[in-house]
């Protein structure tokens, strides 16, 4: 009740904001009258206006028309912008009660990345952005967005996600057995239908699909039928799904790949999800063994604990830090603050593969030159300082093909386990639409 009452609240609020701009706006009468933004959904503690709506489906538009897909009519990306924009606010709605933030300066530091892989200075990169009709701030906020949500799923979700060794040893003995090392570039469009729905849901989807394979027959593109009718998170990329071996597939999904040719689109099939129609874009011999660049590190990390709080901790952290960055040697700070086991070695971790730390740990790692030392930053462990000390290419052999089929295991278990997570917090949330209120 106190929820739905203070929805009520702010929405009541901001109208009413916006109808004393409106008195003002008319009292003048020699001011031109512009058209004001207006709420189109209240969700949760926050409001999606139209605008919002509007320049995001420029943006999109832009974006497909780019990459050569076909945009589908206003009424239909209207719909999907929106609840993608719903299920975003949910998101960092999340994120901001959590206490997940991104701070200027690992901002700043990310869009500067960004710029030197376009091969471009930050100025040159802000006037290009311009040039591109896009607003350098807007841009930059969008990037805070982007990497909060992101810090959101390794969280929330790929941090959860566990692999046991039995489940490697079963990959690899089947992988051995079917004798197919092939992988798949595929799309897919989804119909959410979840195993508990109603005869009347089940009808609704089967028309849906009727409708969606009539208009692929039709000559319809894949790309425009995702964008047009899938329920997929990527219904407006094409529903591309990229490069997977078969292990990464659903034993049915598999089977019904296999039988394509390139170009080729499935009959529809069902799964515990939904309805989905696969299209196979390419194939490949996948590649027996597995060349994976180790990182040779080493960090210092602090555990909060009953007598050290988190933020306690965050600010000790803070302090080794700054101490590093004024000389002190990293593996004598390891020695004396480290709560790990490496702390007698200085904090050396030894030469790490892919897929042997938390994610949140290993793009922080990724990210770092050899040398550089990272800024704290937190894990499901507590607070860590990494130092990359050296890096090399290695054939794993054995050890590769176990590696290959954990990142495997792991990128399917995590996908599904997002899926579900997004359409949990979806449906819990309070989420009132306004799209056809008019004022």
């Amino acid at each position: 009740m106190m929820k739905r009452l203070s929805n009520f609240l702010i929405s009541t609020m901001v109208f009413a904001l916006y109808a004393s701009q409106s008195t003002t706006l008319f009292a003048a009468e020699k001011r031109p009258i512009e058209k004001m933004d207006r709420i189109i959904a209240v969700v949760d503690q926050s409001v999606i206006t139209e605008r919002e709506m509007l320049n995001r489906m420029e943006s999109v538009k832009t974006q497909m028309i780019k990459k050569g897909v076909e945009v589908p009519p206003d009424e239909v990306l209207q719909k999907q912008i929106l609840e993608r924009l719903i299920v975003d606010s949910l998101q960092l709605q999340l994120a901001a009660q959590t206490g997940i933030k991104v701070e200027d300066a690992q901002l700043d530091k990310t869009i500067e990345r960004i710029a030197e892989q376009n091969n471009l200075t930050l100025p040159a990169f802000k006037k290009a952005l311009e040039e591109d009709g896009t607003q350098f701030y807007k841009f930059r906020e969008d990037i805070r967005n982007d990497i909060i949500l992101a810090r959101l799923r390794e969280r929330d979700v790929d941090n959860k996600v566990n692999i046991s060794e039995a489940e490697i040893d079963n990959y690899l003995t089947t992988q051995e057995k079917e004798g197919d090392l092939d992988e798949f570039n595929i799309s897919q469009i989804l119909v959410r239908l979840p195993e508990d729905s109603s005869p009347e849901d089940i009808q609704k989807a089967r028309a849906r699909t009727e409708q969606i394979t009539k208009a692929l027959a039709e000559g319809m593109s894949f790309e425009k039928a995702s964008a047009n009718f899938s329920d997929a998170p990527n219904a407006l990329d094409g529903g591309s799904l990229g490069w997977r071996s078969g292990q990464q597939m659903p034993a049915q999904f598999l089977e019904l790949v296999k039988t394509l040719q390139a170009g080729g689109v499935s009959r529809p099939i069902r799964s515990g999800t939904g309805v989905h129609i696969l299209k196979l874009n390419d194939r490949r011999a996948g590649a027996s063994t597995l060349i994976v660049e180790q990182t040779h590190v080493r960090h210092i990390l602090l555990k909060p604990n009953e007598v050290l709080s988190d933020k306690e901790a965050k600010q000790k952290i803070d302090g080794i830090k700054e101490r590093i960055d004024h000389g002190t040697p990293f593996q004598d700070m390891a020695r004396q603050y480290s709560d790990d086991g490496s702390a007698s070695s200085g904090g050396d971790l030894g030469w790490i593969s892919p897929g042997d730390t938390v994610p949140v740990f290993e793009k922080t790692m990724a990210e770092l030159a050899v040398n550089e030392v990272s800024s704290p930053i937190r894990s499901q462990f507590g607070w860590h300082i990494i130092q990359v000390l050296e890096r090399r290419k290695q054939d794993m052999s054995k050890e590769s093909k176990r590696l290959k089929a954990r990142q495997e295991i792991r990128a399917r278990k995590a996908e599904e386990s997002y899926n579900d997570w997004i359409h949990e917090l979806r449906d819990k949330a309070f989420v009132e639409m306004r799209l056809e209120d008019k004022f």
